[in-house]
């Protein structure tokens, strides 16, 4: 048996979503480490960009912010950010972005702004950033959050980043260049959306976790296949680069 912490297993399943020769906008966090293991493993040929604009960087210690300069080292190019968001990104040049989200709703759309009414809000969020850029431009989306039922909506208490906002032909409609979000990885289950309502549906439970599970913690109709595999669990090797990667357990964390 594999032993593995919660954040090693999410950041097994986003690597597994990077594909070998891609330009991939990694940003900071599980993300980031995603991409570096995907590097490091099956897709050695990403093309790793930061938001802050260091283009095919291979950080050998993993950065704090997209604009930590660890991210420099042996990179291709730095670039500014308007020249990495307007000639990159908005140019359609980003095959898959990250984001996270504090709300999602079934079709992807999300909230990174504020929780609550918008005269009085409970909560103020740290609002787009780059988010909506990669949102709308980025050729497919992977979204990394944790699995709680106030974050899964029937109704967004706003939309800060576009998924497939009101179904089929939608982004379209909007002008939209990017393809919209592709999978959506939580500590509980990995879904992705169907592809003729748009809508979320489950297509992995983690070990642990049931379907009955998942369909207790969201707040709409989940689409739920006949059958629901298992999602495949971190190897050895997989973790072993992790904590070479984050040896200092900045994000894995000092667990182990």
């Amino acid at each position: 048996m594999v032993k593995y912490t919660k954040i090693e297993f999410l950041t097994a399943c986003a690597a597994s979503h990077v594909r070998d020769g891609e330009n991939v906008f990694g940003g900071t966090g599980m993300p980031l480490l995603a991409a570096l293991l995907a590097k490091e493993t099956h897709a050695p040929h990403i093309n790793l960009i930061s938001e802050a604009g260091f283009i095919d960087a291979h950080p050998r210690n993993v950065p704090l912010s997209v604009a930590d300069s660890r991210y420099y080292y042996g990179c291709a190019a730095a670039i500014g950010l308007i020249e990495t968001l307007g000639f990159i990104l908005q140019a359609g040049r980003i095959d898959v972005g990250f984001l996270g989200a504090a709300q999602i709703d079934e079709y992807g759309n999300l909230n990174t702004t504020y929780i609550g009414p918008y005269e009085k809000p409970k909560v103020r969020l740290p609002g787009s950033g780059g988010g909506n850029d990669i949102a709308s431009c980025a050729k497919r989306l992977v979204i990394m959050m944790t699995h709680d039922k106030r974050k899964f909506v029937k109704k967004l208490d706003y939309m800060t980043s576009p998924g497939h906002l009101e179904g089929p032909g939608s982004r379209e409609k909007w002008g939209l260049i990017g393809g919209g979000p592709e999978v959506v990885i939580t500590d509980m289950c990995q879904m992705d959306f169907d592809p003729e309502t748009k809508k979320i549906r489950l297509m992995t439970v983690h070990p642990g976790y049931t379907v009955d599970d998942v369909l207790d913690n969201v707040m709409f109709d989940l689409i739920v296949p006949e059958k629901v595999p298992q999602t495949p669990e971190p190897t050895e090797e997989q973790i072993r680069i992790m904590h070479e990667l984050d040896p200092h357990g900045v994000y894995l964390g000092k667990g182990k």
